[in-house]
């Protein structure tokens, strides 16, 4: 006979020697339906280094690392001869801007007259040498359509004599040009002073120049001496007075350029002034020397 147990279900025939087993508890039932608790794991520890650690070496800031990382610097070879190369262009480069700037200084403050003064002058020594080349080209001319080409040339053989004659100072010249007046009552001009002057003159086109009695040539020389000045070694003394034949309209404002030959003088204390003259008589003879070594090559 089946007995009901207290649940109200019907009991089962246990064996007398089972023990009995005791009532499940709602907690008991819990139990056997959830899995059973897992520890918790313990706090993973940090891979860091030691608290000590920490303490004696703080933590660096991004700029910090970044500077650190910068210097010392850690140059190679390659990247020091790229530096030395590029500072040296860079010297270069300076330097040619200074030279630049100082070649353009003399004209930077220079007024509008004397800029186109100087224009007017570089035109007119352009003029000068497209007359010469275009001269020479009529001699070349002359002597390939002559008739008789041996007189003609014997004519500009005497011709170009003259021309020499006048350049190497041993035949006296006449003609348009200037009178340049230098009073020294300082002492103060000097002898480079008077051959700037000579050279200005040479290059506006100066044909003949004669200084204080003396012609001037090629092989001119100047030289201090005491109160005066030496010009091929004869002494001259202030006034100085140079007599010179050439274009007076291109010789006059070759002085007078800002910088020249005239304002360096006045910042000496010296009274300069240019006449202009339809004739200009240059008679100061330098004897003809023949000469040593050279002889003339043409058969």
């Amino acid at each position: 006979m089946n007995h009901e147990d207290e649940t109200g279900e019907p009991a089962e025939a246990r064996d007398p020697s089972e023990a009995p087993r005791p009532a499940a508890s709602p907690d008991n039932r819990l139990r056997k339906e959830l899995p059973d608790e897992v520890p918790a794991a313990a706090p993973a520890k940090s891979a860091g280094p030691p608290q000590g650690e920490e303490d004696a070496e703080p933590r660096l800031t991004g700029r910090q690392r970044l500077v650190k990382g910068l210097w010392p610097p850690r140059v190679t070879r390659a990247q020091l001869i790229v530096a030395v190369l590029l500072f040296g262009l860079g010297f270069g480069l300076a330097v040619q801007v200074a030279s630049n700037s100082d070649s353009g200084s003399a004209l930077r403050g220079a007024r509008q007259e004397d800029l186109v003064r100087i224009l007017d002058e570089l035109d007119n020594r352009t003029q000068r040498l497209e007359d010469e080349k275009q001269g020479l080209e009529d001699q070349r001319t002359e002597l390939e359509n002559s008739s008789d080409q041996a007189e003609e040339a014997r004519k500009q053989t005497v011709e170009k004599e003259k021309q020499l004659g006048i350049l190497a100072g041993t035949v006296a010249a006449q003609g348009p040009g200037i009178t340049l007046t230098i009073n020294d009552t300082k002492g103060t001009v000097k002898a480079d002073m008077l051959l700037d002057a000579i050279q200005e003159l040479r290059a506006a086109g100066a044909e003949a120049i004669q200084v204080n009695g003396v012609r001037v040539v090629a092989g001119t020389y100047l030289s201090d001496s005491g109160s005066g000045v030496k010009v091929d070694g004869n002494k001259i003394t202030q006034p100085y007075r140079f007599q010179v034949i050439g274009k007076p309209q291109d010789l006059e404002p070759a002085l007078n350029i800002p910088g020249g030959v005239v304002q360096t003088l006045e910042k000496e204390q010296a009274t300069v002034t240019v006449d202009r003259s339809a004739k200009i008589v240059v008679d100061a003879l330098r004897p003809a020397k023949r000469p040593d070594y050279a002889r003339s090559s043409s058969q």
